[in-house]
């Protein structure tokens, strides 16, 4: 994969990834052109080449950045205790509701196989599960979580609640007759958060 050189956080990437995040999101990959992609981005086509190399290359770092946020969660504080979880499935819901499209285009890849970057996707969220087990291997050592506790269970659950209420979005708002804004999804975090502080509690003797 290529390798970028080392900057300064640069404007003209960011536009360029906001570019490529808003054209992959609208439209095929095959369909999408680095001319397009540089146009929208108000940028030279040969910034693509210098910051990620080529097409690929920029499709990728898209993903990367947009999951980031994400990601970062597993090497920081918020995951220290099962209390995390509601603010995990906040910062979930926040970033994703931004953009609803994204989690469709990493099912199109991941279950359909469309579009490249598949082993790019696999690599990140294996990245996630084995920062997650790591996560709740710490919280069995602190007590906090059943010891029989199968991290990939914990994992496979979270992605459940997480991702479905963005994938089918618009068909609860139209079932709900109601916009899942802002202060929906934080109420469906609490209690998501609250069902996996219960679940994953030790249980205890009568």
């Amino acid at each position: 994969m290529f390798s970028p050189p080392e900057f300064a956080p640069d404007p003209v990437r960011e536009r360029l990834l906001k570019a490529a995040l808003d054209s992959f999101l609208s439209d095929d990959y095959h369909k999408v052109t680095t001319r397009l992609i540089a146009e929208k981005a108000d940028a030279n086509i040969s910034m693509i080449r210098y910051y990620f190399g080529n097409k690929e290359g920029l499709y990728e770092e898209m993903i990367r950045d947009t999951m980031s946020p994400l990601l970062n969660v597993l090497d920081g504080q918020m995951l220290d205790s099962v209390d995390g979880f509601k603010d995990f499935f906040n910062l979930y819901y926040e970033t994703m509701s931004k953009r609803p499209e994204f989690p469709k285009l990493i099912l199109k890849v991941l279950a359909l196989n469309q579009g490249p970057g598949r082993r790019f996707i696999q690599q990140l969220l294996e990245r996630g599960r084995t920062r997650g087990a790591k996560k709740v291997e710490d919280m069995k050592s602190a007590g906090q979580v059943a010891p029989s506790l199968d991290p990939d269970i914990v994992r496979m659950a979270f992605v459940s609640l997480a991702m479905m209420p963005i994938l089918l979005k618009d068909i609860f708002e139209e079932q709900m007759g109601r916009t899942m804004d802002a202060v929906f999804l934080e109420q469906l975090a609490a209690f998501n958060g609250y069902l996996f502080s219960t679940g994953l509690m030790p249980t205890r003797p009568e």
